[in-house]
C-alpha cells in the first residue's frame, strides 16, 4: 500500500530508493518551511521577533541547499544540467534548455 511518502509499496522499494524519496521530502518540507517564515516576516511588526524568523529561515535555506546537495550527488545528470541554470546570469528559460541538451 502506498504512503504519502511512497507511491509504490514501501517493501518493494529499494533502501536506495527509500533514502533518495526520504531526502526529496525533506528537501520539500525545508522549501516549505522557507516561504512560511518568508511569510511570517512579511508581516511581523515586532523587530525582535523578525529578527528571530529571519534567522530561522536562514537555517531552513542551508538545509535545503544541504538536501540539494545530496540529491546531486546522487544523480549526477541532475548536477550536469544545473551547472547550466544555477549561479548564472541571463535568460533562464534559455539556461534551462541548454542544460536539458547536455543531457539528453
Amino acid at each position: 500500500m502506498a504512503t504519502e511518502q511512497y507511491h509504490e509499496p514501501p517493501e518493494e522499494l529499494t533502501q536506495k530508493v527509500r533514502t533518495f524519496a526520504r531526502m526529496i521530502t525533506s528537501l520539500i518540507e525545508e522549501a516549505e518551511a522557507i516561504s512560511w517564515y518568508e511569510q511570517r516576516i512579511s508581516v511581523e511588526k515586532d523587530k525582535s521577533a523578525r529578527a528571530i524568523m529571519e534567522n530561522a529561515q536562514k537555517e531552513e535555506f542551508k538545509h535545503f541547499g544541504m538536501d540539494l546537495e545530496w540529491l546531486l550527488r546522487a544523480k549526477p545528470d541532475w548536477r550536469t544540467e544545473l551547472k547550466e541554470i544555477l549561479f548564472t546570469t541571463g535568460d533562464i528559460v534559455k539556461a534551462g534548455e541548454k542544460g536539458e541538451k547536455k543531457v539528453d
